[in-house]
């Protein structure tokens, strides 16, 4: 057993891999912060059903939704750099061929939790009863004031616990960065498994991390929920 795994390995790996844990926090934060951002947009667009611009979303949801997200950060890692490239850098001098793959992996990630979130949001809203809306036009408030003084504030209600399996599901498929390059807990597991030929140690470390966070998110969420049904009470 110690020849495949070793206790003491373990603990040095433990220090070895925790720092690159940010990365991967780094990842999970653009991709939810914009990638919420858009999806409300999304969501409302979708609502108003504007010719074009719906057959447009329909299909960037079907894409996004039907395909792997491997697939989609290789897709923004090769794809981006040849169709932008060019206009990018006549606009601000940017080549895009230079710029860190986590960039391209940021993207993918922001344009797939839109699709996914944009959804998720667009069933939240609908869920409102349509009563309400008319309730807040009879007393004279705009459409933009009842939507973000009574729609979304229920509709989030709703979301939440959507919200939450996504964040996790998203924190999981940091996973996949280091395929392009990205130094992440996965990425660096891998290397000081070749430098050293012990693997096992590094993959058990990054595992337990997973495990770790996923139940604190859980349990945060959880809590939040709960806070949000006893409001509603």
């Amino acid at each position: 057993m110690g020849n495949y795994f070793s206790f003491d390995r373990f603990l040095v790996r433990i220090g070895q891999i925790i720092p690159y844990v940010l990365v991967n926090f780094k990842m999970v934060f653009w991709a939810m912060l914009i990638g919420t951002i858009c999806a409300i947009a999304l969501a409302i667009l979708r609502l108003k059903k504007i010719p074009v611009i719906e057959q447009i979303l329909i299909v960037f949801i079907s894409y996004m939704r039907g395909t792997p997200l491997l697939v989609q950060m290789c897709v923004a890692y090769y794809g981006i750099p040849i169709v932008f490239g060019n206009l990018i850098y006549n606009a601000f001098g940017i080549n895009l061929n230079r710029l860190d793959a986590i960039v391209f992996v940021i993207i993918a990630f922001i344009l797939n939790e839109a699709a996914f979130l944009g959804e998720i949001f667009r069933g939240a809203i609908l869920s409102v009863p349509t009563v309400q809306t008319e309730a807040g036009l009879s007393i004279g408030m705009t459409r933009l004031q009842i939507l973000f003084r009574i729609v979304l504030p229920q509709a989030i209600n709703v979301a939440i616990p959507q919200y939450g399996v996504d964040l996790i599901g998203v924190f999981h498929n940091t996973a996949l960065a280091f395929t392009l390059g990205v130094l992440d807990m996965m990425s660096r597991a891998r290397t000081l498994g070749v430098s050293t030929g012990h693997t096992l140690e590094g993959f058990v470390v990054v595992a337990i991390i997973y495990i770790i966070i996923s139940l604190i998110l859980k349990a945060l969420f959880y809590l939040l929920e709960k806070k949000f049904q006893y409001g509603r009470r």
